[in-house]
């Protein structure tokens, strides 16, 4: 497809989703580096144009617009200081609380910060006055791109439409020739459906929600990371009525005071399943709910995108709702306790057995995963089980956290579960499980990898200021684990210089010199005991070695005996 017809498909793309979001009119000033989106909107039917030759009046024409009518206004100008001059009308909308859509048009990535003309740094330049800033990527002919554009008119105009409502920015760059064909119209646009409710559901909404709800018998719920203090028992009681499956992300804390008659219905073991293709193509969804993020599953975030349920629910209190993979077709602003009054009552299909029955068999073997010498999974699956009720559990956001999803199963034991996942940085973890314990005033538990430890091993001064009760075990792998499990590992040149990165550090030493309780351990047995014995001190370090090839061969062989046991059973 040539430039000028990409070109065309990316503006018409964003046009539709304008008018899909709410917009009726454009304020434009004349420019050359916007006129693709110029000749879009006025040769669309349904967007009402108004031109406007000088910038800083045309800022404040729309925001008359906007105030006067209630309803967003997009603002359109070129490249450079045509652009500054909107600033004294977005600085007027954010504070009288305005709707207005800015797009200003700017040069491609290499004309920027080397002298090119009209070419000023227009990344985040209305700073604090607007409540949002994105910086699109140049037109091309791809899929992701064109899911990421719609998503962000989207995600941008309900920024601006929540209040405190206010001004949003998107900045465009566009690469000679700018002309594109006038001929066609927007296109209808079939993303995200946008149902505002906040606090309580109002009666369209709910009803809609309902609507959805009944709509069939292979129904999905996903539990992301949600506030611990969450009302599960309002939560079992809306998945039990619905009778479906559902996917709790270890950072849901649904694994955790799992109601008895619910417990059939928590799928714990889905990262593992969906491991399996021939699963994955047995239990297709039509619709899904979700509360909370994304999980931490990787195989079921690459499921979700290759199925692209007809319906995907997200539920979420933000306009800014999480969607990283681009399948939400229905936002609801809202929190979870609104969605859980729509109570919708239906009997257990084939559809969630399929489900119930295949976690068991996976938990059956996940459960009996252990003997592997050196393997992290084996050392991950005995601290999980042995864990006493009324602690927390602080997992590091590398591997441990993908050993919490894989071996930390359903249980009626108080333990809540907390990770940075926000960014999934592996700093910061000991003085975050510190903090956690500090606030809750109970026991904790952290598991960290080796790299991470060391990453914020000053955290520990805290422990001589703070009264403490913390159990760090380290997964000393002598390096980065994580990274045997990517594609990296299937290329030894350079593979422990630049991945593995391997210390050669212990921390005995650590632990002398603040106090604590040493153990170290390389066998199960020894680490049974370890785990058994008394906590003499307000801090203990547990330092577990492993072998990170052993570790891969191990987990891998468990995801096999999984896949084959599932094929069988079907």
């Amino acid at each position: 497809m040539g430039n000028r017809q990409t070109l065309t498909n990316y503006v018409r793309r964003m046009t539709g989703a304008l008018l899909k979001t709410g917009v009726e009119a454009a304020v434009i000033s004349p420019g050359s580096r916007s006129t693709p989106l110029a000749y879009a909107f006025a040769s669309t039917q349904q967007l009402k144009t108004y031109m406007q030759v000088d910038e800083r009046s045309a800022g404040y024409f729309a925001l008359g617009m906007a105030k006067a009518s209630g309803k967003p206004v997009v603002l359109l100008c070129t490249s450079g200081t045509a652009a500054s001059n909107y600033h004294p009308a977005i600085t007027e909308a954010y504070y009288a609380r305005i709707p207005l859509i800015v797009i200003t048009a700017d040069r491609p990535h290499e004309l920027r910060e080397v002298g090119a003309p009209q070419a000023i740094d227009q990344i985040r330049m209305y700073g604090e006055h607007v409540k949002y800033s994105v910086d699109f990527p140049l037109p091309e002919e791809n899929s992701a791109v064109d899911d990421f554009v719609e998503r962000q008119l989207n995600r941008a105009i309900a920024v601006a439409m929540t209040a405190p409502l206010g001004p949003v920015h998107i900045n465009v760059p566009f690469r000679e020739p700018l002309l594109i064909d006038l001929e066609g119209e927007a296109p209808v646009m079939t993303f995200v459906q946008r149902m505002a409710a906040k606090d309580q559901l109002d009666e369209g909404t709910a009803a809609q929600l309902i609507e959805i709800l009944s709509s069939t018998d292979k129904g999905m719920i996903i539990a992301g990371e949600l506030p611990v203090h969450l009302d599960k028992k309002a939560f079992w009681q809306f998945a039990k009525a619905l009778n479906w499956p559902v996917l709790c992300d270890p950072l849901s804390n649904f694994r955790a005071e799992v109601p008895a008659d619910c417990a059939e219905l928590c799928i714990d073991q889905y990262d593992a399943l969906l491991k399996s293709a021939s699963f994955c193509d047995r239990v297709n969804p039509d619709v899904v709910i979700r509360f909370g993020a994304q999980p931490v599953s990787k195989p079921l975030s690459l499921y979700l995108k290759n199925i692209r349920p007809q319906v995907y629910v997200a539920v979420d209190e933000s306009p800014e709702f999480r969607d990283s993979i681009g399948i939400v077709t229905h936002h609801v602003q809202s929190t979870p306790e609104a969605v859980f009054e729509c109570c919708v009552e239906q009997p257990m299909t084939a559809y969630t057995k399929k489900w119930t029955e295949a976690n068991k068999i996976a938990k059956m073997i996940s459960s009996a995963h252990k003997g592997y010498i050196g393997d992290e999974g084996c050392f991950a699956n005995q601290l999980f089980e042995g864990l006493p009720n009324g602690v927390d559990l602080v997992s590091g956001s590398s591997m441990p956290i993908r050993d919490v999803d894989t071996f930390f199963r359903k249980t009626d034991k108080d333990i809540a579960i907390f990770s940075n996942r926000g960014t999934n940085g592996i700093d910061g973890v000991i003085s975050t499980a510190l903090g956690i314990q500090a606030a809750r005033k109970r026991p904790a538990w952290l598991v960290i990898g080796d790299l991470s430890f060391l990453h914020d091993v000053n955290g520990l001064l805290a422990t001589r200021f703070h009264e403490t009760d913390l159990t760090i075990v380290v997964m000393n792998n002598d390096g980065g684990g994580i990274f045997s499990y990517l594609p990296q590992a299937d290329m030894p040149h350079h593979f422990e210089e630049l991945f593995g990165t391997p210390t050669g550090l212990t921390f005995a030493q650590i632990a002398q010199m603040y106090g604590a309780q040493y153990d170290m351990v390389r066998t199960s047995e020894e680490f049974e005991g370890v785990l058994q014995r008394e906590k003499e001190t307000p801090l203990r370090i547990i330092e577990v070695f492993t072998d990170r090839p052993a570790s891969v061969a191990a987990h891998r062989k468990m995801w096999s005996n999984i896949a084959e046991r599932l094929d069988a059973h079907d």
